[in-house]
């Protein structure tokens, strides 16, 4: 990828240097070249209309090779369930959060200037790129443009999906001046310090250095703003809580409709009814989420999600994935805490006589 101050559009010359650069010995088997793949050669044509070179698109088509593994992953997603202890256990490690806490700090001046544009807290912020990408660290090994090209052609259901993702992923490389062969994400196509996918990148990244390009790939400030204006574009709420505890039975009843990742939907009177019984002192008709999270083979833990639970599961469209998210920044917080106000030794240091 170019440097990032040296993204600029790209003259006719640099798109002939581009084009010889991806079909140089050593690239792909040409798994989706427009000459001879329908769907690719519709692509080139509907982008080509958008004002995008036809050279470009056919050359970064090219470059796209088939991945079974891909694939296999996407199968693979849906089928692994995980209980809340174990799911929690991924994220909830001393150095994650450790690193959350440093993180911040060295990025003093962006969190808090996203927190006051915002209204979203530092540690949630944080929390989402600790568990996206352990604060750029780990953003992926799968070629991009082999994922979405693999997804987009040959996925058996979402293959629609991933179609529009494969077409926002060229537009954004096209207009950014970055070799698309370049970048690599998740299986899925996911992108950068915080994994967004390209329209979600095309629709929330933001500039927040200032430097003329939202780069979400290598420049942390610029993440730290798109994620705060993508929960401040789904209705963050500031100073409102994300969810609070509550008492149940030794089973999630049948009559409760539990981890829906919708806006509050339950009231807290018909949990009442069904034995959920909520800590705070809510009001009977304060709709909720109610969430049931398996601590183990025969244990539950209740809580109930409010408006801000909501805002991160569109993030990600998992109650594990937002309950975990919010814990870890929860520790962040507590970590910073403590490292601003560390507690002081007893008198005696806590010996006997």
């Amino acid at each position: 990828m170019m440097p990032v101050g040296k993204w600029k559009r790209a003259s006719g010359t640099a798109v002939a240097a581009l084009a010889l650069l991806m079909l140089a010995p050593g690239s792909s088997a040409a798994d989706f070249d427009p000459a001879e793949h329908d769907g690719a050669r519709q692509l080139v044509d509907t982008l080509v209309d958008r004002g995008i070179e036809r050279e470009w698109l056919e050359a970064a088509l090219r470059s796209a090779e088939f991945q079974q593994g891909v694939l296999d992953a996407m199968e693979g997603a849906a089928e692994r369930r995980l209980r809340w202890d174990e799911y929690r256990e991924i994220f909830l490690q001393p150095e994650r959060i450790e690193r959350g806490v440093a993180f911040i700090e060295g990025h003093h001046d962006a969190f808090a200037r996203a927190e006051a544009e915002y209204g979203v807290p530092a540690e949630m912020i944080a929390a989402i790129i600790g568990v996206e990408t352990s604060y750029g660290r780990f953003t992926g090994r799968h070629r991009v443009i082999d994922s979405l090209s693999t997804l987009a052609f040959h996925h058996p259901v979402r293959g629609s999906f991933f179609h529009g993702e494969l077409t926002a992923f060229l537009e954004i490389t096209r207009e950014q001046d970055v070799d698309p062969g370049s970048l690599k994400g998740s299986y899925a196509g996911a992108m950068g310090y915080p994994q967004f996918i390209p329209t979600s990148y095309r629709a929330y990244a933001v500039d927040f250095d200032d430097d003329g390009v939202r780069d979400l790939w290598t420049n942390p400030v610029d993440a730290i703003g798109s994620v705060a204006n993508y929960f401040a574009v789904h209705g963050w709420q500031p100073g409102s809580p994300i969810y609070h505890e509550a008492q149940g039975p030794d089973a999630p009843p049948a009559t409760v409709d539990f981890n829906r990742t919708a806006r509050p939907y339950a009231s807290v009177a018909e949990l009442a009814e069904a034995g959920i019984r909520v800590e705070a002192g809510l009001d009977d008709d304060a709709l909720v989420v109610p969430l049931s999270l398996e601590v183990s083979e025969e244990a539950w833990r209740y809580r109930v999600g409010h408006e801000n639970f909501y805002v991160i599961t569109r993030y990600n469209h998992s109650h594990l994935y937002a309950m975990a998210v919010t814990e870890l920044a929860e520790a962040i917080e507590a970590a910073r805490e403590l490292e601003a106000h560390p507690l002081e030794p007893t008198s005696n240091g806590g010996g006997g006589e």
